[in-house]
């Protein structure tokens, strides 16, 4: 799994401050505290990520273990019959829930919770995430069931308490994300920075700007360290506060969004700190050498070059050119770009921020056999999707924990359509349907150039990067 450097064996972070819910066993023993060498910025970032809520908990407990009265027939009957540990395990593959590696029966990375045992969102319930059943703090969570968990929980806590609070009905009524593994988070930022004046205060029956929801796939945070600037389209600045966006609930007043941005210091010192994993599976090295000088050729100009002496251009490629789903930039409009550069978080204007970015940043591919499903938006299952897009599919289920090492990526089952039986939403964001406005996987034709034993080795070789 990445691992975070400055840090050494002995860190272990303490998350038993909080009282443990019924799904929740208590957390292991802490191990002895981390050497002075140890209590770097990065070392102090994971601690937050952990251990501090930033959001009001808003899955109260009772909710969430009571969540499976609300599932479909056949699974509620299975969890009914369950004991607390399977159950448990059900509620975590149904919300796409993933254990932490250093306490994987506490709580999920994806919460914290507070004092009462309620559940608050963290950054890692996007950005924390496993591949062939591994948890990865860093890694984008494809398989979190955003919106299923949260309709599921509200629905559970209604039927107990009866009269709905107004960020309940917001949350029913406003798409979440309509594939799980993906999130409509930068339309979150849309609307809790129309909410704040350009000094953080809030702002009441604030004008929202025009927006189209668009989900997205949760990039890996190890390759943020190689990054200027952030997002798929660059259009903001690297910095602590670019961050913080997510922080911005009313709750939050200006002095307590401030006085958080040490916290985010050590948070992107962290961030900036993890490794790539390396590849698991067999790799054809002579193979991959035959593959290096052909994508140094055909990808490195977007993408750079690894190894010793690399480079990563940063490039931004036209949205003409790339020719993928451009929901994305016409999604988030300028209006809110150019706030977000000229108030707090661009620094009264110190820092830019681009209004209409003509494209998308190509990113650079370290671990990229660990991150998919590819593109922005989360619709290319494989990288030998990625090398032959003429056969993309259109629908498509990732099983659990599998792992495709034949084609690198997901292990799914292709549809041409949704069936018969994803009748509700919930079911349907099982599927990727890539019909759906902004999760079209067409686009970045350019592997055409290449035949097929050009594609083979090319794919061989990013195993290793």
């Amino acid at each position: 799994m990445p691992v975070v450097r400055l840090v050494g064996a002995g860190f272990v972070a303490v998350l038993c401050s909080a009282i443990p819910s019924a799904l929740t066993k208590p957390c292991r023993a802490a191990e002895p505290a981390a050497s002075a060498a140890d209590a770097s910025a990065a070392h102090r970032g994971y601690q937050l990520v952990r251990t501090k809520p930033y959001l009001p908990a808003e899955f109260p407990a009772a909710a969430v273990e009571g969540s499976w009265r609300m599932w479909p027939a056949d699974l509620k009957a299975k969890a009914q019959r369950a004991t607390l540990e399977q159950r448990r395990k059900m509620l975590l593959a149904r919300y796409g829930l993933v254990p932490a590696p250093e306490d994987p029966d506490g709580m999920p990375m994806a919460f914290i919770p507070d004092a009462r045992g309620d559940w608050s969102l963290t950054c890692l319930s996007c950005h924390g995430g496993k591949v062939a059943g591994r948890p990865i703090p860093g890694l984008g969570n494809s398989h979190f069931a955003f919106q299923t968990m949260t309709h599921e929980v509200i629905r559970t806590w209604l039927a107990a308490s009866g009269k709905p609070q107004a960020w309940q009905i917001n949350r029913l009524t406003s798409p979440l994300g309509l594939s799980n593994g993906t999130t409509d988070a930068q339309v979150f930022s849309i609307q809790l920075t129309a909410l704040r004046d350009d000094d953080m205060n809030v702002v009441h029956n604030a004008k929202m700007p025009p927006y189209e929801h668009h989900d997205l796939d949760a990039p890996p945070l190890w390759n943020v360290r190689k990054k200027k600037r952030l997002y798929i389209d660059g259009f903001a600045e690297k910095t602590p506060r670019t961050i913080m966006q997510f922080v911005l609930y009313p709750n939050n007043n200006s002095d307590t969004v401030k006085g958080w941005e040490s916290d985010f210091r050590d948070i992107l010192a962290w961030i900036e700190s993890l490794e790539p994993p390396k590849y698991p599976g067999t790799i054809d090295r002579q193979l991959a050498a035959r593959g290096e000088p052909i994508f140094r050729t055909t990808c490195a100009e977007c993408h750079g070059t690894y190894g010793p002496g690399g480079a990563y251009p940063e490039k931004t490629v036209n949205i003409e050119e790339v020719g993928t789903d451009s929901l994305r930039l016409t999604g988030m409009p300028p209006e809110h770009r150019r706030r977000f550069g000229a108030g707090w978080f661009g620094e009264g204007g110190k820092r830019t921020a681009v209004e209409k970015p003509e494209g998308y940043v190509a990113p650079p591919l370290d671990g990229i056999w660990a991150s998919a499903p590819y593109f922005h938006n989360g619709s290319v299952p494989t990288l030998w999707h990625i090398f032959h897009p003429d056969k993309r599919p259109t629908v498509w289920l990732r099983t659990e924990d599998g792992y495709d090492h034949a084609r690198v990526g997901l292990e799914v089952t292709e549809f041409a359509d949704l069936p018969a039986s994803a009748t509700d939403g919930a079911e349907r964001r099982r599927y990727f349907d890539t019909r759906i406005a902004g999760k079209s996987a067409a686009g970045h034709d350019f592997p055409d150039a290449l035949d097929e034993d050009q594609k083979r080795a090319v794919i061989e070789y990013m195993k290793t990067l």
